[in-house]
């Protein structure tokens, strides 16, 4: 069944991972997959434009469908495969509200992170201002504030969206992942920071960690003087 899926994919790349977790969860293990290189532009070769004209990663191919955006690629895979493997959508319509609720505020999370952890690499050279890092960094905290409330509220040894992994968790522990590895201060996630070690060694996770992190667990300390 996996066998005609292909990922095109880059490894640390969490839009890539949260794919390749949905991928375990549904167990679909022996897809096709190409890792490629974001320092040598080989996402935006022309095989992978032909797929995605945006020449974004991930790029996922099943069948004749193609679809390239993480959070589409990941709802599609629950839906084709709903009976297969972890439900990460519940029929509950409350809980299905929740666990919709907390995906789509990871774009939040993951761009107020992206916006500190990757700022040079984000605005040139010329353009860079500690006044606008140093207000990054601020809106990055209140974020945290955010869902540091939500898990509080949820209960100790809850995931993002109940007592059960779902999409949320799917979704979001790529970017939550980042906190840790970019050295970012317990004190100031505890609560994410419990949520991390109780879900990092889930296998789905396990298998879809990426390479160049087992190699390397700690990345630069960008994120200590948060």
């Amino acid at each position: 069944m996996a066998q005609n899926m292909l990922l095109y994919w880059g490894t640390g790349s969490p839009p890539c991972w949260r794919l390749m977790i949905a991928l375990e969860e549904k167990q679909l293990q022996g897809y096709k997959h190409k890792l490629l290189s974001f320092d040598k532009k080989e996402h935006q070769s022309p095989e992978v434009k032909a797929l995605n004209p945006r020449a974004q990663l991930p790029t996922f191919k099943h069948g004749e469908i193609v679809v390239n955006e993480s959070f589409a690629a990941c709802l599609y895979l629950e839906n084709v495969f709903k009976t297969q493997g972890t439900r990460l959508i519940p029929d509950d319509p409350a809980q299905m509200a929740l666990v919709y609720q907390r995906m789509f505020e990871t774009e939040n999370l993951q761009q107020k992170m992206y916006e500190v952890a990757f700022y040079d690499w984000m605005v040139p050279e010329g353009e860079r201002l500690e006044s606008a890092l140093k207000r990054n960094k601020e809106k990055l905290i209140e974020e945290l504030k955010l869902w540091e409330g939500y898990l509080e509220k949820m209960g100790k040894g809850s995931y993002l969206a109940g007592k059960n992994f779902s999409m949320a968790d799917v979704v979001c522990f790529p970017v939550v992942a980042y906190f840790p590895r970019l050295q970012c201060p317990k004190e100031r996630c505890p609560r994410l920071m419990e949520y991390y070690e109780m879900v990092k060694d889930r296998p789905s996770i396990k298998a879809s960690w990426p390479p160049e992190w087992l190699e390397k667990p700690v990345g630069a300390d960008i994120l200590k003087s948060l």
